[in-house]
């Protein structure tokens, strides 16, 4: 039988005749099949929007047809969010995670029944373990911003309008376009209450609204996947059970093996469980505000837990002052750097404000061999610039030669070696050398 005859083939291309170009979709009907399918709220987004112009090529990634971006998010609850119990307030998270893929996966199946092509963008964490790096395809946050479902708060996770920090997100990519689509909230619903500042029990969130990711990283996820590595190290390292155990306890291992065999166990998330923004959560702190702070901040502050932080790190000073009575312990980084260019990158995200403290220097980096590159790095009233080149007059010149620096940056080469044998070479103050190293713990 020719191709052409096979009765498959004859019935799709009867069909292909019968069909009008595609009219545009209605936004209404598509915010409604959402709610229908349980989201809690729903907003469209064009893919050609400027304001997501940097999320693109992740988008086409992930469906290279995608021509429309609606945003949904499902509803936490709030209680079981604010137990001191991280087991039940994980075990929300978890569920609710699973409840908006559902949701998604329910518009896509309608969508793609009607001959709309669409994709689930997946709404879990960590989507791509391609650490160190980006660990997620689609950004939800962005795109629900521009959606109208909210604005990023001090904890730099959306606060809905209505249903508060209470949320998680999703995006589902369609192939076609639609007659309308959402602008973002003339509002930030956030209220600048520095509650989710003060609950931060390694400092991650600043009162000035900066955050420090590599401290909430090191905290917070260290039962996911990142930390694996550091498990790993330390099991290949050791000589016996009584070495393995001065870096991770039983108690640690325990948690570990149920992070990674059942869900990830977030260690903290109380910037979330203690915001009371959104009209649905907001009464309670409005009524009595000493009171809410009592009942919702304080458990999360006088709670005895082990804080993990990175050894020299702002994290460990404000931990051990801060919170006398939580024990703290000091970790190794788990990740490594695979070359010069992800150390840049990662430098903005490691920078220790505190100990940037008096530097006002200007750093020229030239780096050889395997990677040639120029950079400015400049540390001034405890902010981080980045620029690639080479301007303005420097305090220190630094040559590197680029595997060896990534070697000595993953703790697999000596610094001193590296210096001695003119693999680095400084020229300028060796104290400032000294004190941009003290910039990036770990």
């Amino acid at each position: 039988m020719r191709l052409d005859d096979h009765p498959t083939v004859r019935r799709a291309r009867e069909k292909a005749v019968a069909a009008q170009p595609a009219p545009l979709l209605s936004a209404e009907w598509l915010k409604e099949l959402a709610l229908r399918h349980g989201a809690a709220d729903a907003g469209l987004v064009e893919v050609s929007r400027p304001a997501i112009a940097d999320q693109l090529d992740y988008i086409r990634d992930v469906f290279p047809q995608t021509k429309t971006l609606l945003a949904i998010c499902a509803r936490m609850n709030r209680e079981p969010v604010r137990s001191p119990t991280r087991s039940v307030a994980n075990q929300e998270f978890h569920t609710v995670y699973d409840d908006v893929n559902h949701i998604a996966r329910a518009i896509v199946t309608e969508l793609s029944d009607l001959g709309i092509p669409a994709c689930n963008a997946v709404a879990a964490f960590p989507m791509e373990a391609q650490a160190p790096g980006r660990t997620w395809t689609v950004a939800h946050k962005p795109i629900a911003v521009e959606a109208g479902l909210g604005k990023m708060g001090v904890h730099r996770s959306v606060i809905h309008p209505k249903h508060g920090s209470f949320i998680l997100l999703d995006t589902i990519l369609i192939g076609a376009e639609v007659e309308a689509y959402d602008q973002p909230l003339d509002y930030n619903p956030c209220l600048g209450c520095k509650l989710c500042v003060a609950a931060c029990p390694v400092g991650a969130l600043k009162p000035d609204e900066s955050f420090d990711f590599l401290t909430c990283f090191t905290h917070n996820y260290r039962d996911f996947l990142g930390n694996f590595n550091d498990f790993v190290d330390a099991v290949v390292e050791s000589k016996d059970m009584n070495t393995y155990r001065k870096r991770f306890s039983d108690q640690e291992t325990t948690s570990l093996w149920q992070s990674l065999s059942f869900k990830p166990g977030y260690k903290a998330a109380y910037c979330l469980a203690v915001c009371p923004a959104g009209e649905d959560v907001i009464n309670p702190f409005l009524e009595d505000r000493p009171g809410y702070v009592e009942k919702v901040v304080k458990p999360f502050q006088d709670k005895e837990e082990t804080l993990y932080v990175l050894p020299g790190s702002d994290a460990e000073g404000y931990a051990r002052n801060r919170y006398p009575h939580k024990d703290i312990k000091r970790v190794k980084r788990a990740v490594q750097t695979r070359s010069v260019a992800s150390f840049l990158a990662q430098l903005p995200l490691a920078f220790q404000r505190g100990r940037a403290k008096g530097l006002n220097t200007t750093y020229h980096w030239t780096f050889t061999g395997a990677e040639e590159i120029e950079v400015t790095i400049r540390i001034a009233d405890r902010k981080l610039q980045v620029t690639p080149g080479h301007h303005g007059d420097p305090d220190v010149r630094i040559t590197a030669d680029a595997k060896t620096w990534t070697r000595v940056i993953n703790r697999q080469y000596s610094m001193i070696n590296a210096l001695v044998l003119r693999k680095i070479r400084v020229k300028g103050d060796m104290k400032l050398f000294r004190a941009f190293g003290r910039c990036f713990p770990g």
